[in-house]
């Protein structure tokens, strides 16, 4: 029996993933003014603003890991094995270029082309002006190369050359290409090594040349000359950089993840920046204008270098990095759920956030106590990676609130997660035995003590404030304690009284034990035995509750929901199984791809977390509980899970941003939903509102005559003749006396909507007229319904018109406001004038029948809501 996968568990996103070992491709978004990073992860595109290093855009899967990367101002260009895609807008796939027999290994946008490379062909794709739909594209030319004479490593355009394209091969010459006549233009005889890198400088004609040896050769092209050459001591030169914003400054990257600083001025080296990634550094950017430098790296690292030290040198600005080997064990930290402590097999205790990436923090490597000694490399000092740690926030803001045991070591560490460093404390017993390491570790829910069991039995307990040792419970057992109760090798799980450290009882198990988790709230002690099975112990009456068998495989990790209900169990046969405490039954269980080695769920119980082979990331899913029913029913025997899809990494709303040239299609929703529902206008209410009141708000608003000059008065002011003078009164001039009302012959023009109109009466479609309306303003509005009577030179047929038009919107159901606004506007207008036409009256009795149909429904469930609204205000519940 199968299912169609989780009933409890959905994947929601993924955390620390940011690069690997495929150079980056930095582009410049011209309307923003910004430069984005855009790296590979697996099969999938990441972009970042450089800016904030916060992730803009992730692109769609490709069928295969991406080998090659490269881009231009419109399109993103990734090779997966045989098959170049373009990507557009950072995220779809819209051109496709096939022609390879081999694995694409270099790409190189060239104006209207792309110049794709394998060991033996070299081929120049036609690009599309705008890109819209997917399509392949066409093949523009072909370049066959003898790889055992030139073997194709390196290519690059030079600087205003004109359809030009400088190859490097494995055999150390050059050939420069012209893709236009597809000739051969000259061939540069080389330095009798291989070539990796070919850069362009600021200056023209002058690039620069890393070969395999570790050296850098700058040559002018145009005189076949070199100007200068460095040596590398690091070995091959894996990427190049020209500073642009000033100093000649060009920077070399070493598969040891150093990079190198020369003076082109000076020749000579200025500065080096050592370790600046853990592995090799796949590619290096220094940004047009600035001094700012990126670098990725297979460390799973993007890094933004700047250069303001004296002498030349570089500090991090800011950084996005996960863990550069797999993640063995996590756990959440705080009760907020918020954070997720890591620790891989690369030695770092990493903490990653649930809100967003600018939270993450990196405790970084353990350090052995040796660290004054002077002559230890810096390898020597790396502590090994961590074999399980435990933390709790009750005092990590008085002292070190973590501790850690490594692989092969006995001596455990202390951590401090405020100040994101390694604590003062190496937890070590006074008096240890020979070939005895630190095996298991917790923290009591006080945050004071930690207890710490070895492979030769001890529990030791240390007081986390001082580091001293507080005592030990037995010499005889090893395995995997939890505070007032451990289990040992010997198939012995025992209970200590943890003041006095007397045993109190022990209980015989069936198999070994490999590992335990408490849940303090409900005191029950989960226990993973070596034959697969899990057993559920009550502490408070010290026996076995509940016994689950199912998984067939090795039991790496498990946890407990907050309220203590379910207990969720990864195992080596790929499977994430979830088991009801109460019923004591299977409720969930689903396969994944990677075999997943750790799992915490959040004290929130919103996300279960995992970790898994292979993989850098911590993977999320959500809890489908917190969002709504879920029915769990319990699994039957024969159950077959399905696969689910690990999730992928999310774009962050407030980073979100278009990062591409062209325009975006933006979404549009429907005209009508449904049939059935009502749809407003969505224009704003001043539109419609007041049609029935523009004569009061004209009166209203009716603007007020500005003060006029007084005319100028005559020498001697006039009088009417007469006994009694008397001064003659002033005359209307000739402004005052001229009428503002329009000659009748203006108003008999047709105006659109009216010849719209009828258009309209005869093809039977009154969408134009209606949209004509909604261009126009009250005032407009009502000057086109009062110009359809036969006095403002419209016709009895425009009234029958304007009716039917009515019955159309109010029969399609949208812009349900506008019609009875028009129509309200339409009879207080026209009203006489239509009670003397009979087809007029047959129409407005059918609308007002319709009318009234539509208003009953839409009455009938305003009805229901507020009856719904009213009884949830009032009623008891």
């Amino acid at each position: 029996m199968s299912s169609g996968g989780s009933s409890l568990f959905s994947g929601f996103r993924v955390l620390g993933l940011y690069s690997n070992h495929v150079p980056h491709a930095v582009r410049f978004h011209q309307k923003h003014r910004e430069f984005y990073l855009v790296t590979v992860v697996g099969k999938c595109l990441h972009t970042y603003n450089v800016n904030r290093l916060g992730i803009v855009a992730v692109s769609n899967s490709l069928s295969d890991d991406i080998t090659c990367l490269a881009a231009d101002r419109m399109l993103v260009f990734a090779a997966a094995g045989k098959l170049v895609s373009a990507f557009a807008r950072n995220k779809e796939v819209v051109m496709r270029y096939n022609g390879h027999r081999q694995e694409v290994r270099l790409l190189l946008p060239l104006g209207d082309h792309l110049i794709s490379a394998d060991s033996t062909l070299s081929i120049v794709f036609n690009l599309p002006i705008m890109p819209c739909s997917l399509r392949h594209s066409d093949v523009y030319l072909r370049l066959q190369f003898d790889p055992n004479t030139f073997d194709v490593s390196a290519m690059m355009h030079p600087s205003t050359y004109m359809n030009k394209v400088l190859l490097g091969s494995s055999q150390g010459a050059l050939q420069l290409w012209n893709i236009k006549t597809s000739k051969l233009l000259f061939t540069f005889r080389g330095w009798s090594m291989g070539v990796t890198v070919l850069q362009q400088s600021p200056a023209v004609d002058v690039v620069g040349v890393g070969t395999a040896t570790g050296r850098i050769i700058i040559h002018n092209i145009r005189l076949d000359e070199t100007l200068m050459s460095f040596t590398q001591d690091w070995g091959p030169i894996s990427w190049l950089a020209f500073r642009t914003d000033g100093p000649p400054i060009v920077a070399s990257g070493s598969p040891q993840g150093h990079i190198a600083f020369w003076d082109l001025e000076r020749r000579q080296l200025v500065a080096q920046q050592r370790h600046a990634h853990s592995t090799a550094i796949a590619a290096a950017t220094f940004l047009h204008g600035e001094p700012l430098l990126v670098t990725n790296g297979a460390d799973n690292a993007i890094k933004v270098w700047i250069f303001d030290q004296e002498g030349g040198g570089a500090r991090l600005l800011r950084s996005r990095q996960g863990h550069s080997a797999p993640p063995t064990t996590i756990h959440h930290h705080g009760n907020d759920g918020k954070n997720i402590l890591s620790a891989g097999q690369d030695g770092t205790l990493q903490s990653f956030s649930t809100v967003h990436e600018r939270f993450n923090k990196n405790l970084g490597h353990g350090e052995k106590e040796q660290k004054k000694k002077k002559g230890l490399s810096y390898e020597e000092l790396r502590l090994p990676s961590i074999l399980a740690f435990s933390s709790a926030a009750a005092r990590q803001s008085d002292w070190d609130g973590i501790v850690a045991c490594h692989r092969g070591r006995l001596a455990a560490t202390t951590w401090n997660y405020q100040r994101c460093t390694m604590g003062a404390h190496h937890l070590q017993p006074p008096s240890p035995r020979r070939d005895t390491v630190a095996t298991a570790v917790d923290i009591t829910s006080c945050g004071n003590f930690a207890v710490i069991g070895s492979s030769s039995g001890r529990v030791d307990v240390y007081n986390l404030q001082s580091g001293l040792h507080r005592g030990c419970y037995g010499d005889s057992e090893k395995g995997v304690m939890n505070s007032d109760s451990h289990a040992g090798s010997d198939w012995l799980l025992k209970f200590w009284r943890f003041k006095t450290r007397k045993q109190e009882e022990e209980l015989k198990l069936n198999a070994a034990p490999a590992t335990m988790m408490l849940h303090r709230d409900s005191g029950m002690l989960a226990l993973v035995l070596d034959d697969f099975t899990v057993l559920v112990v009550d502490i408070e009456t010290r026996r076995v509750v509940r016994k689950f068998v199912g998984h067939h495989g090795n039991i790496n990790d498990m946890t407990f929901s907050p309220d203590g209900r379910w207990l969720v169990t990864v195992a080596m046969d790929c499977t994430i199984r979830t088991w009801d405490l109460p019923s004591g039954c299977l409720v969930d269980c689903f396969l994944v791809a990677m075999a997943p080695v750790g799992v915490s769920m959040s004290p929130t119980g919103d996300f279960l977390a995992t970790a898994h082979i292979d993989s850098l990331g911590v993977y999320l899913w959500t809890n489908k509980s917190l969002c709504g029913p879920v029915g769990l029913r319990p699994l039957p025997a024969d159950h077959q899970p399905a696969t689910e899809t690990l999730p992928g990494v999310t774009v962050d709303q407030s980073e979100q941003e278009v990062t591409s040239e062209e325009g975006d299609d933006a979404y549009k929703s429907a005209d009508q939903l449904g049939a059935e529902l009502v749809t407003l206008s969505l224009l704003p209410k001043s539109r419609w509102k007041s049609l029935l009141y523009l004569d009061d708000i004209k009166k209203k608003n009716k603007p007020v005559a500005p003060p006029l000059a007084p005319p100028a008065a005559p020498f001697f002011l006039p009088t009417l003749p007469g006994l009694t003078p008397r001064f003659t009164s002033p005359t209307a001039t000739e402004q005052e006396t001229q009428s503002k009302l329009l000659p009748s012959g203006l108003s008999s023009q047709r105006s659109k909507f009216t010849a719209a109109l009828e258009a309209a009466l005869e093809s039977g479609s009154f969408n134009c007229p209606v949209l004509l309306l909604k261009d126009f303003g009250p005032s407009a509005v009502s000057v086109e319904l009062t110009c359809l009577t036969s006095e403002g030179g419209g016709a009895s047929s425009l009234l029958l018109a304007f009716i039917h038009m009515i019955e159309h919107m109010l029969a399609s159901g949208r812009d349900f406001d506008l019609a009875h606004s028009y129509l309200a506007l339409f009879l207080k207008l026209h009203l006489r004038s239509l009670s003397q036409d009979t087809f007029a009256m047959e129409a407005l009795l059918r609308l007002s029948t319709q009318l009234e149909a539509g208003w009953a429904e839409l009455r009938a469930s305003l009805d229901q809501s507020l009856c719904l609204l009213s009884y949830t205000k009032s009623a008891l519940l």
